[in-house]
């Protein structure tokens, strides 16, 4: 007659964090999430060769996993066909969703403060389907002021906040926002020669201070709210309006200074 197996310790114990991790591993996903944060890492993206060296993959495992990821736009190939990086398509879809309402939630108090210390309006912009979408929007505390309407959509070319936002992206993720950009009512067609020359301009010097090219008598000035990776999720702008009565406001170059602290506070690199 069989005695029943006594069960021992190890048979009955519950399973560990690490087998339960074990258990639901799904390895083609985590190839496709180990990419995306790898990119998000880098400023110019990088080669199919980097990637399987940085990630320890094979060619065929990256290769597969990128042209997955490029052709549902999470990923975006370089002019020439051999660098990969993120495509905005990751922050497009937190638009949808709280994460957005927290960037808005944290960036009020800081337009706001803004808004009060400079004495002249401010906006915020993000790209969205090929112009930009003003999500947030506080006017100054005079009596009189120019202000953006929350929820316009704004040109991506001839705009100060177009202009800062393209020329802080990788040069694939430019492309792909140019070639899916359309016109919006009155704006100016600028040559690609122009406009590589203003990115230029504009990276070097951090921001944008120019003539408006929608409103005369108006300054823009814009800085760009960066990402982790440093290329700009968002773009910060007073469309600045000197005083010229007796009244003595803060100064166009004071305003800027104070606009770039506001950028500064609200740009994730600065949180590590």
């Amino acid at each position: 007659m069989k005695t029943a197996k006594s069960s021992s310790p190890s048979d009955t114990a519950p399973e560990s964090p690490l087998d339960e991790a074990d258990r639901y591993r799904a390895p083609a996903l985590d190839k496709g999430l180990d990419i995306l944060e790898l990119l998000s890492e880098q400023k110019e993206g990088l080669t199919r060769a980097e990637i399987m060296k940085a990630l320890g993959r094979n060619a065929s495992e990256i290769y597969r996993m990128l042209e997955r990821l490029v052709a549902r736009q999470y990923v975006v190939r370089s002019a020439g066909g051999d660098r990969y990086s993120l495509s905005l398509k990751l922050f497009a879809l937190a638009h949808r969703h709280p994460p957005m309402n927290r960037f808005i939630s944290a960036a009020m108090p800081v337009m706001q403060g803004f808004a009060e210390e400079a004495e002249q309006s401010c906006h915020l912009t993000v790209y969205d389907r090929g112009n930009l979408l003003v999500i947030a929007q506080v006017d100054g505390p005079g009596t009189w002021g120019l202000s953006i309407r929350l929820g316009s959509r704004v040109g991506l070319v001839d705009t100060a906040s177009g202009q800062v936002t393209l020329a802080f992206q990788s040069e694939a993720e430019r492309g792909r926002m140019l070639a899916e950009h359309t016109k919006v009512k009155g704006e100016i067609a600028l040559g690609d020669a122009l406009l590589a020359s203003t990115f230029a301009e504009i990276r070097a010097r951090g921001h944008l201070r120019k003539d408006s090219a929608q409103t005369f008598g108006v300054t823009d000035v814009t800085f760009p709210i960066l990402g982790p990776a440093g290329h700009a999720i968002a773009a910060l702008t007073t469309p600045f309006m000197r005083r010229i009565d007796e009244y003595v406001a803060p100064s166009l170059e004071q305003v800027t200074t104070m606009l770039e602290d506001a950028a500064r506070k609200l740009s994730m690199h600065e949180h590590g």
